[in-house]
């Protein structure tokens, strides 16, 4: 009752809620969920100075390899961090502009993994089906000004959902049934027509995860067909296994965001523990996957790894 009255009074204030149902379990399910933001932190970390730091890895499948590390910790930070508060220290309070603040670098994390995915893709197919057009098609500069146009898209496509949560009047509870905010999390807490936010927060995730998988889609089918046409044996191992890291990963990417944004707008009989804490899963997992993939399947990474930990190993 107490964290009711204060709701009504603090109209800047939300309180997240954590897990509903599992709040006595709460120390004991932010252990797994620090262990696993740990790893997201200091594989992501590796990969980003392991490619900052060394110039043979300075090509464009690296470099948006480091977009990639950079978007998967801006994603597990923005929510890790106040989750574990939430289930260890109680801190269930946040402040509407830092909700917000949450709210857009979360989606906006979304939408740059997706697009880098798909320049990843682009950047395989550039160097299977054309191998002698690849160095010349993608300069650095042409590099940039991909890695703007990703970033560029996913800020125009994300900035409108603020904008769109800020209108709301809130004249009820700010109770958020979360770990984190989310847009149509909080837009349900509002006391007006939300339609606007339900096809905006549902038309256009699906529309940007289906084009950009089609596009992935056709251009792994033209690598695989280019692949399974190369007469060595080897370079076929190789390109299927340079190809096979991304394909995990843009499995474990995608397959979770269609499952989490149609549970959303059509998982009414889904129990909301269980939606909450896939959500939570979701936004640990691959962050933490994503950099041992890489690490595991990827020679060059995998040689500089073993040199940085093991340096007398190599010599």
């Amino acid at each position: 009752m107490s964290t009711l009255n204060l709701t009504s009074v603090n109209p800047s204030i939300f309180m997240l809620v954590g897990i509903p149902g599992l709040e006595q379990f709460h120390i004991w399910i932010g252990l797994p969920f620090f262990v696993i933001y740990v790893v997201a932190l200091v594989g992501n970390g590796i990969l980003l100075y392991l490619i900052t730091m060394d110039h043979n890895l300075h090509e464009p499948m690296f470099f948006f390899l480091s977009m990639l590390a950079s978007a998967d910790l801006i994603l597990c930070t923005t929510c890790m961090p106040k989750t574990l508060g939430i289930f260890w220290l109680k801190s269930q309070k946040i402040t509407f502009p830092g909700c917000l603040t949450q709210l857009f670098f979360l989606h906006f994390s979304f939408f740059l993994d997706s697009a880098i995915l798909l320049g990843m893709a682009f950047d395989r197919y550039m160097a299977i089906c054309s191998p002698l057009r690849y160095r010349s098609v993608l300069t650095p500069r042409t590099i940039v000004k991909i890695m703007v146009g990703i970033v560029g898209r996913s800020f125009i496509v994300i900035l409108p959902v603020v904008f769109l949560v800020k209108r709301l009047p809130f004249c009820r509870t700010r109770i958020i049934p979360h770990t984190y905010c989310e847009h149509i999390g909080v837009a349900r807490l509002a006391c007006t027509d939300i339609s606007i936010n339900i096809w905006y927060g549902f038309a256009v995730p699906v529309m940007t995860i289906i084009s950009d998988l089609i596009l992935i889609g056709i251009s792994y089918s033209l690598i695989l067909h280019a692949v399974f046409h190369l007469p060595s044996r080897d370079a076929r191992q190789k390109a299927l296994s340079t190809c096979g890291s991304h394909i995990s990963v843009i499995l474990i990417f995608y397959t979770p965001a269609m499952f989490s944004v149609l549970t959303h707008r059509f998982g009414h009989n889904i129990s909301l523990t269980f939606h909450i804490m896939f959500a939570n899963l979701y936004v640990a997992i691959p962050p933490a996957l994503n950099p041992i993939i890489y690490g595991v399947k990827t020679k060059q990474i995998r040689d500089k790894i073993i040199l940085l930990f093991f340096p007398k190993g190599m010599q």
